[in-house]
């Protein structure tokens, strides 16, 4: 009896490692590449805004008197930079402006797709955004849906942006790796 545990040890051990293996293995060829593109519009003026100041720190001094504002955002993402048109799905989440000495936002977002072929998913970013910059590469750290377990970045660029309103249209060129 003692010698037929010792031999089952090795054997279940050798089942974990193949299995683990199988798993491995066919995780890996579902792992694809998918290039976005679309057009952020982040509207913080009319009756209706999608980017809304929720907490402002008192006293606002220095380069960057915005530094500790936090914003709560429903942003449309457009097939095209103009406000008509057709919306593919909304940023949603918090960007913080977390710079004392110039506007940098660390953002918390998540993409989601309403239309076209990735309808129901989404990816997520948290990263710092150095909004002056007219060029600028923020971090993707994880999706659902079709874009489940997403890394990658997106590319950011300003593509308009009103000094008056602050109503800005942010053209992203997005790469990512996920498992479909």
């Amino acid at each position: 009896m003692a010698s037929r545990g010792r031999g089952a040890a090795p054997f279940l051990i050798l089942l974990a490692f193949l299995a683990a293996q199988c798993f491995h293995q066919s995780t890996e060829a579902k792992k694809v590449t998918t290039n976005l593109h679309f057009f952020f519009h982040d509207i913080l003026s009319g009756p209706d805004p999608s980017a809304v100041l929720v907490a402002r720190r008192s006293g606002r001094t220095g380069p960057n008197g915005a530094f500790g504002d936090v914003s709560v955002v429903d942003d449309p993402l457009t097939e095209g930079p103009e406000a008509d048109s057709p919306v593919v799905g909304y940023a949603r989440g918090i960007y913080v402006s977390a710079s004392r000495q110039s506007p940098i936002l660390v953002m918390g977002l998540d993409y989601g797709f309403t239309a076209g072929p990735f309808n129901g998913s989404s990816f997520s970013v948290f990263s710092q955004n150095p909004i002056l910059d007219r060029h600028r590469e923020v971090a993707v750290v994880g999706g659902r849906g079709k874009f489940r377990m997403a890394q990658g970045f997106a590319n950011l660029r300003t593509y308009s942006i009103n000094a008056t309103t602050g109503d800005a249209v942010v053209e992203y060129s997005v790469t990512l790796f996920h498992y479909e």
